[in-house]
């Protein structure tokens, strides 16, 4: 089934779009506080399409992703028992229980390996909020975290350019598959520990 290549293809139309700047900050401000889809979907096709652009691009994402993260640390302050409901029927609430442990065990670096692990980002910013995380702490490792992430992202893109499109290309499906199970096992994984 060749779902990925359609949806790679539309992306990467979508990358070339003169408003795609903009749709790649709302995005990334949204995933960092209640949006389920992560931003690199929009940010490694943007990358790919205008190499010369992808610093560019991850600025963007990073500076969008840390203030959606302030958004999710304040709904962790106020509104917690209005989400509460939400994370648990979202199946969130088993990361939420991950997220605060690691906040115990590890605390400011909790935010900033949350940068790179499958636990979505949201989680971590609402728990912040809960546990009271210094705020300039909190913005720091959300910084450095998701900057991280997403400069990385927009380097490989850059250096692989056109060589590393076609080879993307050929092998989306693959990926694209292969990505959905590692999803699916990583959440039972974690869903079962937690």
């Amino acid at each position: 089934m060749r779902l990925f290549s359609a949806l790679y293809d539309l992306a990467m139309r979508w990358a070339a779009h003169p408003h795609a700047p903009r749709y790649l900050a709302g995005l990334s401000f949204a995933e960092s506080s209640f949006f389920p889809i992560p931003p690199d979907v929009m940010l490694a096709p943007m990358a790919l399409a205008q190499p010369a652009r992808a610093w560019y691009y991850a600025a963007i994402t990073t500076v969008a992703s840390v203030l959606g993260g302030v958004v999710g640390y304040f709904i962790g302050v106020f509104a917690f028992e209005l989400v509460e409901p939400l994370l648990r029927e979202a199946g969130y609430w088993g990361h939420y229980l991950t997220a605060q442990s690691w906040f115990q065990r590890w605390g400011f670096w909790a935010v900033f390996i949350a940068g790179f692990s499958p636990i979505p980002y949201k989680v971590f910013t609402i728990a912040a909020g809960v546990v009271g995380m210094a705020m300039p702490a909190f913005v720091l490792a959300s910084a450095v975290g998701r900057g991280g992430r997403f400069f990385l992202v927009s380097a490989l893109m850059r250096w692989g350019g056109e060589r590393m499109q076609s080879l993307l290309r050929s092998y989306v499906d693959r990926i694209g598959w292969a990505t959905v199970v590692l999803a699916a096992v990583l959440y039972f994984a974690l869903s079962n520990g937690a």
